[in-house]
């Protein structure tokens, strides 16, 4: 076989609880800082101890935007990973595997083109002056070695790691990678992936969706953050809760999700920029809260990462199937925005974005993130910050008072947008009333009054429709097919295109973003230039696909749905572009 040089699959698997995460980003981190792209992905059961953890790093010299299927180059910890994981090896893999542990067959390679990597993990991490639990870094150093790699970017990723452990923790882990090293380079056979370092690469930044997010608050200027812990959104609570004296943010850990949205509406309502972040569960607790928040017009950020259901269904795993639920959450019917970022550099200028929409329409927004998009992690450029800005839309500091003396808080306006202040401004006095009521907040029951605040509250949605911009199209301007996406299909589906273009196939990828309210015209008018389209949802139904029927009267001609709790692989969208050519 052909010399593959920085084109790998690399995945480490083994029982949660003994490091397979830490390890895998360690092993991505020293690839970024050798100038190499990364995308990562990381399964795990909804179990505290226990169960297959499984962690997988795509390398390329290039920027990448989801994982592949087969695998190149497997670290098998226990025979769970060589079970799980042997129908996924490519063609002249190899699987690095502890000969010594009695829980590990790798007999059912027999006969197959696989190279076996026998390397005493526990063995050379005793000698190292550790336990088992740092076999995992041995096994670091033997991919090193096998793969040709520069030791040293590993040495400086375990510095890094575990300097805050002490000078001796240090040492061990130092000892063992050099160990797991030393023996792949003297025993193994020479191995057909090899990974080169790019000397004179650009300074990149591997980043989770999760993590873009939680900057994007912080650069947003919000100030007030609560949340209930819930897979897969908590890594932006325990994010924003590390630098939160830092950043001057207030965030809480409430007692419920109920607690979490209301203490977010009153923070708003006092004037501070707040968000929180659930899941569906989580969610469904928070629905009467969005219906406070849409009645007394008060911005809010809501996250939703998503996770299969129904009921608690498969906690650790991803799916798009709260689509339908955010847009229609709620008693009644009340304006709100929905967007759907489909990478983390887009989670994180979507987050500022949704941050000034709340403000200007006085009206939730939603970004709805997922398990896959939250929890991977890919290599890309640091943000720029200068063009972005804060807009507070209608808040004033110095309110006008009405003709009656009091604030017309929620006067009628031919935009929908009413001026706002908040407690304490002399002139302000106004109610903040969940019951229907009149421009200074008193309650108001008329039918006259509940047409007009209705109409008034509703017209936000036109006015945000000018907003709005139309989905990006990546690829070919004119394509036999168009695969469409929203939020986090866009990395499968950019693959997808370019695996096809170099088998001379010419399809092209149109993702949303922007999910409601759909500027329709413009949405119309790119839709009616696609051929033949395939629209790519993880869920059972196709609810996006729905929607566009519902906003824009447009019915995709084919559809690939997934709801097994994975996400997309790049390979399986191009297999079912070429059956809808054919």
């Amino acid at each position: 076989m052909q010399t593959q040089i920085n084109n790998l699959q690399w995945l480490i698997g083994g029982e949660a609880g003994f490091g397979i995460k830490v390890t895998g980003q360690m092993f991505s981190r020293m690839c970024v800082r050798g100038g190499l792209f990364t995308f990562d992905y990381t399964e795990y059961p909804s179990l505290i101890r226990g169960g297959h953890n499984s962690y997988q790093v795509d390398v390329r010299d290039h920027p990448m935007f989801s994982s592949v299927r087969p695998i190149d180059l497997l670290v098998a910890l226990n025979q769970d990973s060589i079970v799980q994981h042997a129908d996924r090896l490519s063609p002249c893999a190899g699987i690095v595997f502890d000969p010594d542990a009695k829980d590990t067959n790798v007999s059912v390679f027999d006969g197959k083109d696989i190279q076996l990597c026998s390397v005493p993990l526990t063995k050379l991490a005793r000698e190292a002056g550790g336990t088992i639990l740092m076999r995992n870094v041995v096994a670091l150093g033997a991919s090193v070695g096998l793969l040709q790699y520069d030791l040293d970017l590993l040495l400086s990723v375990l510095h890094t790691a575990f300097d805050r452990k002490g000078q001796k923790t240090v040492n061990e882990n130092i000892h063992a990678a050099k160990a797991g090293y030393a023996y792949a380079r003297d025993h193994l056979e020479p191995f057909p992936w090899k990974l080169e370092r790019k000397h004179e690469a650009k300074k990149h930044i591997a980043l989770q969706g999760n993590a873009a997010i939680a900057l994007g608050a912080i650069q947003a200027g919000c100030k007030f953050f609560a949340g209930y812990p819930m897979t897969p959104a908590t890594s932006i609570l325990t994010l924003l809760a590390r630098h939160a004296e830092k950043t001057g943010m207030v965030v809480r850990h409430a007692e419920d999700e109920i607690s979490v949205i209301n203490e977010a509406i009153g923070a708003s309502y006092a004037g501070v920029r707040s968000m929180i972040a659930t899941s569906g569960g989580g969610f469904a607790l928070m629905t009467e809260g969005v219906g406070l928040a849409g009645m007394t017009e008060v911005p809010l950020v809501i996250v939703v990462a998503q996770r299969p259901g129904p009921s608690t269904g498969l906690p650790t795993w991803t799916s798009q199937a709260d689509l339908q639920f955010v847009l229609h959450a709620g008693q009644d019917e009340l304006p709100r925005i929905v967007l759907a970022p489909g990478d983390a550099r887009e989670c994180f200028y979507a987050t500022v974005q949704a941050f000034n929409l709340a403000d200007k329409y006085q009206t939730p927004v939603f970004i709805l993130t997922d398990k896959f998009l939250g929890e991977s992690q890919a290599t890309i450029e640091p943000f720029t910050t200068d063009h972005l800005t804060r807009d507070r839309g209608a808040l004033n500091y110095v309110p006008q008072q009405g003709e009656n003396g009091l604030y017309d808080r929620y006067r009628i306006t031919a935009d929908g947008i009413s001026p706002r202040t908040i407690p304490g401004m002399p002139g302000g006095v106004h109610t903040a009333n969940s019951d229907e009521h009149d421009a200074i907040g008193s309650v108001d029951e008329s039918a006259e009054n509940r047409i007009a605040m209705m109409e008034k509250r509703m017209k936000k949605l036109e006015t945000a429709r000018s907003d709005i911009p139309v989905p990006t199209l990546y690829g070919s301007a004119v394509a036999d097919l168009t695969l469409v996406c929203w939020g986090s299909t866009k990395g499968p589906a950019i693959d997808a295109m370019e695996q096809l273009a170099q088998q001379g196939t010419t399809v092209n990828v149109l993702h949303f973003v922007y999910l409601h309210p759909l500027p329709i015209v413009k949405v119309t008018g790119v839709l009616r230039h696609c051929r033949n389209t395939l629209l790519l949802e993880n869920n059972y139904s196709g609810q996006f696909a729905r929607h566009l029927m519902t906003d824009v009267g447009f019915q995709p001609e084919h559809t690939l749905l997934r709801y097994d709790g994975r996400p997309f692989f790049a390979d399986e969208i191009a297999q079912k572009a070429l059956s809808v050519l054919e």
